[in-house]
């Protein structure tokens, strides 16, 4: 009798054990989806951000950037006291203008004002220096304080020797149901998602990593970086 219940303990134990792996790679395959989305998400917005005509300062300014914060969906809403967010992802360019692969970001944002309804919108952030590209992947940075930030000039008057020259760390694009609307960024924090690095690339890995060093990659985001390629002014 005793061996019996010994054996069916086992039995359940060993049930409840597969169970728990069943689950928990399927949460870790629905994460690492949550991230091909995202990234997916991204290349659209470079897309959709570069094939508009007024942002041909975009195209410049890409094209000898040091980096570039993708975020597919930034929502702002409020009720006299505001805020922003988003999820996105940071790639930075080497000296030979090849891509890296992404390192996923969050970023915050709080304001204090009459505000009212909400509004989504597609951010880029192109970021001009090495200081700043340094910054964002080793620290929790703030815009506009621990690095300067400026909405990006729109147009054909400047070109981007013009721009580089203005000392500004990082420039904002953003568009809203495909309008520009010059969004400003100062005040908002850009944080570093060490879980959605660690589910898109299968291991725990830094923004160093994957952005400067370049020991993962996934080619899941070859898509992303082929758009950014494309979208720079030749």
């Amino acid at each position: 009798m005793q061996k019996t219940i010994r054996a069916s303990r086992r039995t359940f134990l060993s049930l409840v054990t597969a169970g728990a792996l069943f689950m928990s790679s399927g949460s870790l395959a629905t994460a690492g989806e949550a991230q091909d989305q995202l990234v997916e998400k991204a290349k659209f917005t470079i897309g959709d951000v570069a094939a508009k005509s007024e942002m041909e300062q975009f195209r410049k300014l890409l094209a000898v950037a040091k980096g570039v914060v993708v975020f597919p969906q930034v929502l702002k809403a409020g009720f006299f006291v505001g805020g922003a967010g988003g999820s996105g992802v940071l790639l930075g360019k080497d000296a030979a203008g090849n891509w890296s692969s992404p390192a996923f970001y969050t970023m915050g944002q709080g304001s204090i004002g009459l505000q009212f309804g909400a509004q989504a919108n597609e951010l880029v952030l192109v970021v001009m220096t090495d200081k700043a590209l340094q910054a964002i992947i080793s620290n929790q940075v703030k815009l506009g304080g621990d690095l300067s930030a400026a909405v990006g000039p729109v147009g054909t008057t400047l070109g981007a020797s013009t721009t580089t020259n203005l000392k500004v760390d990082v420039f904002s694009f953003a568009i809203s149901k495909g309008l520009f609307i010059g969004a400003s960024v100062e005040g908002s924090i850009l944080s570093s998602n060490s879980d959605s690095n660690e589910s898109y690339y299968g291991q725990p890995v830094t923004s160093q990593q994957i952005v400067i060093d370049r020991t993962v990659s996934n080619p899941h985001a070859d898509g992303l970086r082929a758009a950014l390629v494309a979208a720079e002014a030749k």
